[in-house]
């Protein structure tokens, strides 16, 4: 069946390029999902859209035997493009707050949209081949982390057999063709924390009148940072990010408060809640330290669950990947990525397993590689540059997509 990889390149290649070119926020893909849609009613799917906004489902029953589902996401993140592509994304569009923010397809949903597209399209043109029922769902919104959630609110679960078996992919910052798995925990949770500490505004040239929020913000910083380092055991996996700090309107004005916005991620509940208490003993320790007026407020949003893949899911691809890849694939490291795809066949009770794709150049890859540059030349998901490589990250995707499936629906593709 995936012979007909030749033939789908062309078609696949130019929805690819419309989809990076023309990139939409969560729950802002309307024109994505409608062309998700369009596409798989002319494949001969029954469609289901505008599930929980904007998700979309296509169901393909070729006879009994096992119901497979494969997942894509759909959005992308608020991000100016720095690719240099002649396909590159110039979208700016108002975000949930009403900012006008620019927009590009930096995570590399738009390949697993145009992965799950073509292997939908193929699995329709080859009947022959397999039996059973495959599921193709469209997911909005995952860089929110309530996609998956919203789809299930939305009825998914009266629309779709109990699967089987669920599937998912990511395009990361490796060798393009390269498919890699892991049994177990794959994907790290994540939390999103909101901190805001309060100090007491005044003229700049007056700082005496003032508990400056800035300078308490700065120092909670440059504590947070010894966290990882002096509080949890070597050997366990953290990560403690501060992401944004904003404080203030003007250079002579001292503001009466600050936020900043923290990001964590663990593999462990016990290590989650170490960090999580340090950052509340930190915050309200410099807060006092400063003398701050009023207790510091904490916000916890963008939850992301550990993805554990199934063990015997896992080993049924990693075994249809390695006949049918051979060298390309292999056992992938865990990653600090996170991601909420494993609420939906947790919802359903089903088994699911998760992988990795390359999408980088595979020269570039191994000349970077070869002189230590990889964390500067070969940019990694959200970077402004990241750009997967087409033709080895759409074939491969396409091709995993279709192997995966047919270890449970068909005989060797």
């Amino acid at each position: 069946m995936t012979a007909g990889l030749v033939d789908l390149a062309g078609w696949q290649e130019d929805f690819y390029r419309d989809l990076h070119r023309h990139p939409e926020l969560g729950h802002q893909e309307v024109a994505t999902a409608a062309s998700v849609a369009a596409a798989l009613r002319d494949f001969g799917y029954d469609v289901h859209d505008r599930i929980g906004s904007t998700g979309v489902l296509g169901i393909f029953t070729n006879g009994d035997g096992p119901v497979v589902l494969m997942r894509a996401d759909m959005d992308a993140l608020p991000v100016a493009e720095d690719t240099g592509l002649p396909y590159a994304s110039t979208v700016r569009v108002p975000d949930a707050d009403g900012d006008e923010v620019p927009v590009m397809h930096a995570c590399g949903h738009d390949v697993h949209v145009a992965c799950l597209l073509g292997a939908a399209r193929l699995l329709a043109e080859s009947p022959s081949a397999w039996r059973g029922t495959y599921i193709a769902l469209f997911q909005p919104a995952e860089e929110l982390a309530d996609g998956a959630r919203s789809m299930l609110d939305g009825g998914l679960a009266d629309l779709i057999p109990r699967p089987h078996v669920a599937l998912a992919q990511h395009v990361l910052p490796l060798p393009a063709g390269r498919v890699g798995t892991r049994s177990g925990a794959f994907l790290s949770s994540g939390d999103s924390v909101r901190v805001t500490v309060w100090g007491r505004g005044s003229h700049g040239s007056m700082p005496q009148l003032a508990v400056d929020p800035v300078v308490l913000a700065a120092n909670i910083v440059v504590r947070l940072q010894g966290v990882v380092a002096r509080e949890v055991a070597p050997g366990e996996f953290a990560v403690l990010t501060v992401g944004r700090i904003a404080a203030g309107t003007k250079s002579n004005i001292i503001a009466d408060h600050a936020v900043l916005e923290l990001n964590i991620r663990t593999f462990s509940e016990s290590v989650r809640t170490t960090i999580v208490n340090a950052v509340r003993r930190i915050v309200e320790g410099e807060c006092a330290a400063s003398g701050s007026p009023r207790p510091p407020t904490f916000e916890f949003y963008d939850h992301y669950p550990v993805t554990v893949n199934d063990p015997a899911a896992t080993a049924t691809v990693a075994q249809a990947f390695a006949d049918y890849f051979g060298d390309l694939a292999f056992t992938i490291d865990r990653q600090s990525a996170s991601e909420d795809f494993s609420e939906i066949p947790e919802a359903f009770g089903a088994p699911y397993c998760y992988w990795g794709l390359g999408g980088a150049d595979p020269e570039a890859y191994a000349k970077a590689d070869a002189a230590g540059t990889l964390a500067s030349e070969i940019p990694a998901n959200h970077s402004p540059r990241f750009a997967p490589v087409i033709e080895g990250t759409l074939r491969n995707g396409t091709a995993a997509a279709v192997v995966a499936a047919l270890a449970w629906l068909g005989t060797n593709p």
